[in-house]
């Protein structure tokens, strides 16, 4: 070889084959992916909806570049990954939630959930829930009124407690509803109903969004379909979702087949509430799910258990945003105990290990 040619090669550390889909790609089309949800939440609730998406949305953005300010460093906003944690914390909240109680929700989803354990790859747990989760104890009353789904003038006026101000006690929503709302319009969601009457909802009204729930949580089939264009651009592990759906199913057939007036079919069990939307975009996340192929089933069967475990016989209706916590939490053990052989490895025996062999 002469010396000119020999000059010309380069070293290189791996990976020596690189995915044209960067970071900010994939976010891009998450995001995209959620603007039809985002769409039929405003169909649905009305300016408040709209309102609260782009206060969370906002919020989070700004949490982000300000901290990247005052930290001295190139801001992140660019990488969509906090637009998608601003979307999704607006798309679990009640659309009856007031505003400062949702820039609230989304400053901690930021800052705590993500900016707190080192920025984007480094979270332990998905951002928006940990937001949710906070809120949850700290403003319980509001995260659990709701409103009915399309209601008469939704599109010309606030729901009133969305503009509630600060500190003060959200305004009554009982005399507005009985202003716009036919009689016996009720604001409980489907799990609510289930829970405190026996009452199940009609499948075609779980499946295509017409009921009270979470401003994004309602149209099953639509989160579905905005999931399906992830996996069809391969940018979403499908592996999760289905082993979740599948598990939450079967999991919950069993009890309906032992007791059919006290469990719920598992046609509802997947379509009330935000499971799917919990595992279309929330379980899946590439930071805080496991990085095995063994591990992501079994990461998968373990949430479908929790949220049928939690719905089942836990104090609230709702338990998909704890089973993906209790999830993201034993994330890292599952992909440690899931972690395949090196090839030509010979696994230690425990007396060998304890040894020092």
């Amino acid at each position: 070889m002469s010396q000119a040619a020999a000059s010309s090669i380069e070293l290189r550390t791996s990976p020596h084959l690189r995915s044209p889909k960067t970071v900010d790609v994939i976010m891009r089309n998450v995001v995209y992916a959620l603007l039809p949800i985002c769409a039929f939440a405003v169909w649905n609730f009305g300016i408040s909806a709209l309102a609260l998406i782009v206060v969370c949305t906002g919020v989070a953005v700004l949490t982000e570049h300000v901290y990247c300010v005052f930290a001295k460093k190139p801001t992140t906003v660019g990488d969509w990954s906090v637009v998608i944690t601003g979307i999704l914390v607006a798309l679990i909240l009640p659309p009856a939630l007031p505003l400062w109680m949702a820039a609230v929700t989304s400053f901690i989803s930021v800052a705590l959930g993500k900016i707190f354990f080192g920025g984007l790859g480094y979270n332990v747990f998905n951002p928006a829930l940990v937001g949710r989760a906070f809120s949850q104890v700290a403003f319980t009353l509001p995260m659990t009124t709701w409103t009915p789904a399309q209601l008469p003038g939704r599109f010309f006026e606030f729901i009133p407690t969305s503009l509630t101000i600060p500190f003060l006690e959200p305004g009554s929503l009982q005399g507005w509803l009985s202003s716009v709302a036919p009689d016996g319009w009720t604001g409980a969601t489907p799990l609510q109903l289930m829970k405190s009457e026996q009452t199940g909802t009609e499948v075609s009204q779980l499946l295509f969004g017409s009921v009270a729930g979470s401003t994004g949580e309602t149209a099953a089939v639509l989160i579905l379909v905005c999931g399906l264009y992830l996996v069809v651009r391969k940018m979403m592990n499908w592996r999760i979702t289905f082993s979740i759906l599948v598990t939450a199913a079967l999991f919950s057939w069993l009890f309906y087949v032992i007791d059919p007036s006290q469990y719920p079919d598992p046609v509802f069990m997947l379509g009330a509430g935000s499971l799917m939307l919990g595992a279309v975009f929330m379980a899946t996340d590439m930071v805080s799910s496991p990085e095995t192929r063994l591990g992501v089933w079994v990461y998968g069967v373990f949430i479908g258990v929790m949220v049928v475990v939690i719905r089942l016989f836990g104090g609230l209706p709702e338990g998909v945003m704890y089973a993906i916590l209790l999830g993201n939490a034993v994330s890292p053990l599952i992909s440690r105990v899931t972690q395949p052989k090196t090839y030509g490895a010979v696994r230690k025996n425990r007396k060998q290990a304890k040894e020092g062999v």
